[in-house]
């Protein structure tokens, strides 16, 4: 089956590159031996569709036009379906390669690998892992565990609002946003998306893994006008603290809490199985704060204290 599908869109598809000309249906169909034996119309016209489609989702150009009849007509131009010269030296194609393999185990695998195949086809030289055998044990991986991932990238790349329900850390519940998704980024081994938040009115960045049920697309159009640079990483940094000019006191439970630990500009170690820390004090850090549980004690500022037990008190009554 997988074989006859394959041969019949590769005929299709030299018909339509080998041809100067569009040529209709009618045309295709007695040129093509597949479409010839479909059983009636109606068969053919939904084998045609999706043979169509799966062309243009691999890369095909089809263009759909009026032939001299007034027929609708299909072609896919040479000059439209010609990948220009690759020019890439050595480095630029290893380092091409290695952003491939940090794909391998997402759903972008294929894709990856197809553009590969396809920079190849067009010139870029097989060059040579120059990391081979110095990461065996360890390799550059990003892990997609969350199932609102593809259809925001999808989203994202096609520029269409979507609809989702989100649970905030300090909420018992999760409540519906609107969002014109910009762009998604990794930080941490977490994926964050960084768009339009229409009942607010300004820019949202949002945790994917507190996305709850399925992404609904919306057919409307862009309201707010997209930034050229959409600074994720920094957004999401500023709120964990990274760009803290203040130091907060805690006491972390002895053992616990390593990404804490990380973060401390001083440590010191106590006898009753806690530790004092003192770590970066900025925007968002009690949220993170509240995910260690009750492995953490905010000494003080008294401000972070008081919002971490009022994030605490919300979950609790949830």
């Amino acid at each position: 089956m997988a074989i006859a599908k394959a041969e019949r869109l590769m005929n299709l598809a030299l018909c339509l590159l080998g041809t100067r000309r569009p040529l209709s249906k009618r045309e295709l169909r007695g040129s093509i031996e597949a479409y010839m034996e479909a059983g009636n119309d109606e068969s053919f016209n939904r084998m045609f569709e999706r043979d169509k489609d799966d062309l243009r989702e691999l890369g095909l150009v089809i263009e759909t036009v009026e032939n001299l009849e007034g027929e609708t007509g299909y072609l896919a131009r040479r000059d439209s379906n010609r990948l220009p010269p690759v020019s890439l030296d050595a480095e630029e194609a290893a380092a091409l390669g290695l952003a491939a393999k940090v794909w391998q185990q997402a759903r972008l695998a294929g894709a990856a690998s197809g553009a590969l195949q396809k920079l190849r086809a067009g010139g870029m030289p097989e060059a040579g892992d120059p990391y081979e055998g110095q990461h065996s044990a360890i390799e550059p991986r990003i892990p997609v565990h969350e199932a609102a991932f593809e259809p925001l990238m999808l989203a994202c790349r096609d520029r269409r609002p979507v609809v989702f329900d989100y649970r905030k850390s300090t909420a018992a519940r999760p409540e519906s946003r609107q969002v014109e998704p910009w762009a998604l980024e990794c930080w941490r081994g977490h994926w964050y998306l960084a768009g339009y938040d229409r009942d607010r009115g300004a820019e949202r960045v949002f945790r994917l893994s507190r996305i709850t049920g399925k992404v609904r697309s919306r057919a409307a159009k862009y309201t707010a006008e997209v930034p050229d640079v959409v600074t994720v990483r920094e957004t999401v940094a500023s709120w964990a603290g990274e760009s803290a000019d203040r130091s907060a006191l805690i006491r972390l439970r002895s053992g616990a809490g390593y990404p804490l630990r990380a973060k401390a500009t001083a440590v010191r170690e106590g006898g009753d199985g806690w530790d004092e820390l003192e770590i970066p004090y900025g925007h968002g850090l009690d949220a993170w704060l509240v995910e260690f549980g009750p492995d953490v004690v905010v000494v003080g500022p008294a401000d972070l204290r008081a919002d971490v037990v009022d994030r605490l008190r919300a979950v609790a009554a949830g």
